[in-house]
């Protein structure tokens, strides 16, 4: 109980606050239940959870400011390591699973032919690019380590997500969840998101990128019968990528991708606005499905004059890609 003891010291020199003392207890006693349960000693671990209080503690004194495009820090001190060395522990590496391979390797030749990839996924954790690298750890880290993900504003501006977020690729911006909060600062926001969006345009052009997107805005949630669902896909939020596509220099290739994650860190069963959520962990494995690229022009009701029309089927297209292969990698199945 190392970490308890410094942290309750950080707490007394007011390098913490209380509240989010309260929340990395709660996130280091669950991490040594689910370690406990399958027969792990947590004490080797006290380390990881010391530089995590140093780094929340630093992030507290002197926040970070994230940039529109962030390129992950490993010099001189390696975040990215940091952070798979914290979640290591948590994914039970003989009940993950990686389906359809072969779409990995097609997307790393893409990539590596300096034409770029876009992920359509679902998302359940805070940390899913981390475990998308530790998924993909023996097979394809170092396509999975470059991967660029957008990301909502909470992981950039929440103490205990930033140490986490400093070692990724991101593509920074505020999510229709949140961008009306506060009324006064939207217009703010949304000049932060054009900024952002000329960026990822920029990038594109360049080429040799993968992009991963959620473009149901946030994280999956439990229905009213304890079911965790796939959140629906935002027409819009395609619409962008695909226009951002054409206009690209470099050829754009558009994949779907279903996982499931949400055992190892849920979300709040409710959408906060207030920064400071809850977290719990439990040790489980990682489930993915690389579906097979997709052309944006031809589907199930492509032929529409409507824009609109058009645009939401495109979308729920899209969303019944992921759906269809999150139940499957549920069942331990995939097309």
């Amino acid at each position: 109980m190392i970490f308890l003891d410094r942290l309750k010291q950080a707490l007394h020199e007011g390098k913490i606050d209380e509240r989010n003392s309260e929340i990395i207890t709660s996130l280091y006693e669950s991490y040594a239940l689910s370690l406990k349960v399958c027969g792990l000693d947590m004490s080797p671990h006290d380390p990881v959870f010391i530089s995590l209080l140093q780094l929340v503690c630093k992030q507290i004194a002197n926040p970070y400011q994230f940039e529109s495009y962030h390129h992950k820090i490993t010099q001189p001190y390696n975040y990215y390591e940091f952070g798979l060395k914290f979640l290591r522990p948590l994914v039970d590496k003989g009940r993950s699973r990686v389906f359809h391979l072969e779409n990995v390797k097609k997307m790393n030749e893409q990539v590596q032919r300096g034409e770029n990839v876009i992920l359509f996924a679902n998302h359940q954790t805070e940390v899913d690019p981390l475990l998308l690298s530790l998924a993909l750890e023996e097979t394809y880290l170092d396509f999975a380590s470059e991967v660029i993900s957008v990301a909502g504003d909470r992981v950039v501006t929440d103490p205990l997500a930033v140490p986490f977020s400093m070692g990724l690729n991101l593509l920074c911006i505020y999510s229709k969840r949140h961008i009306d909060n506060p009324p006064e600062l939207k217009a703010e926001k949304q000049h932060h998101n054009q900024r952002t969006m000329k960026r990822m345009r920029e990038l594109l052009s360049e080429g040799g990128k993968c992009i991963y997107v959620a473009p149901s805005g946030g994280r999956d949630r439990p229905n009213a019968q304890g079911e965790v669902v796939v959140s629906p896909f935002d027409p819009q939020s395609i619409e962008m990528f695909r226009l951002m596509g054409k206009q690209a220099k470099k050829p754009v290739h558009f994949y779907p991708l279903a996982l499931a994650t949400f055992d190892i860190l849920p979300p709040p069963q409710a959408i906060e606005t207030e920064i400071g959520e809850e977290r719990r962990t439990k040790r489980e494995g990682i489930l993915l499905s690389f579906g097979s690229e997709i052309d944006l022009d031809q589907f199930p009701g492509s032929e529409m004059q409507d824009r609109h029309a058009k645009r939401s089927a495109r979308a729920m297209h899209i969303w019944n890609l992921v759906k269809t292969d999150y139940a499957m990698i549920k069942q331990g199945l995939s097309s």
